[in-house]
């Protein structure tokens, strides 16, 4: 077996297991294999024979053999659960908005809660109106972000823009965060650890803005949102609760830009936020 992977496979497997986060799939497990299963593997693949035609009454037959009770067995470790939300906090008047959301980041500091500071830029806390109807949870900053110090600049960034203007309305009139402020090596999903330490700073400010339609862009937005895991899938197309305020789920832009043949069924995802804000969905052309 090789020392290290080569560079371009450990780009492509990168690549496919962010394509499976994004549906959802964010746990895999290995099971334990039997010793005596891989010998009898071992036997039947090697040897001056293996090449040669068999017939039907030559093929091996696999039994499956009763496990023994007393037989040891490592068990799968239970998937790590995501704390409960913080109570939601009294409704803030508008023209506090803007102090109250001033003082949670005034709160978050230059923050060392969790391992991802070491390698932030900047801190990306939020952009858009404090008085918004509609608001857009993402996973976490990227590149781009981390040198701005704003949510959904760069590419990915670009195409929520213009999902938010085929709404009919302007970046300026939402407001746009993430679960955590700091951007993972590499882009990669955010920890349990760091997602549950910086979520809070999320509810805090959702209690805030008091959106009246939330858009989860994501499985992991969806997961820390919710505080249940489940895939994309099953979470899509149906209204969800969050904190009193009505929560629809889609996909993330980042894997539009992979998959863009998903856009149309983002859309519709768009098109069910539109409807509760009394928005003018088009006309089909």
């Amino acid at each position: 077996m090789p020392s290290s992977i080569d560079p371009a496979l450990q780009q492509a497997i990168a690549a496919r297991l962010r394509f499976y986060r994004d549906l959802g799939l964010t746990e895999f497990y290995r099971r334990p294999v039997d010793p005596s299963d891989l010998q009898t593997l071992d036997a039947s693949e090697t040897g001056p024979e293996e090449d040669a035609p068999r017939s039907a009454a030559d093929a091996p037959t696999f039994q499956i053999q009763p496990q023994a009770q007393t037989q040891e067995t490592t068990p799968i470790p239970p998937r790590k659960l995501v704390p409960t939300a913080p109570p939601v906090a009294p409704t803030a008047p508008q023209i506090d908005r803007v102090e109250a959301l001033r003082l949670i980041r005034e709160d978050i500091g230059d923050c060392t809660r969790c391992a991802l500071h070491r390698g932030r830029n900047k801190i990306v806390f939020a952009d858009g109106d404090p008085n918004a109807r509609l608001m857009f949870v993402g996973e976490g900053p990227g590149a781009d972000e981390d040198a701005q110090g704003l949510p959904f600049v760069g590419r990915a960034g670009q195409l929520l823009n213009n999902m938010i203007s085929a709404m009919g309305l302007k970046r300026e009139e939402v407001y746009i965060a993430n679960v955590v402020k700091c951007r993972p090596p590499g882009n990669r999903t955010p920890e349990p650890e760091e997602a549950n330490t910086c979520s809070p700073f999320l509810f805090r400010q959702i209690d805030v803005v008091r959106p009246e339609v939330i858009v989860a862009l994501g499985a992991t937005a969806a997961t820390y949102l919710l505080g249940q895991r489940q895939p994309l899938a099953g979470l899509r197309g149906r209204m969800h609760s969050v904190r009193g305020t009505r929560l629809i789920v889609t996909y993330h832009p980042a894997y539009l830009l992979r998959d863009p043949r998903q856009k149309k069924e983002a859309w519709a995802d768009l098109q069910i936020a539109m409807r509760e804000l009394g928005l003018k969905v088009p006309a089909r052309s």
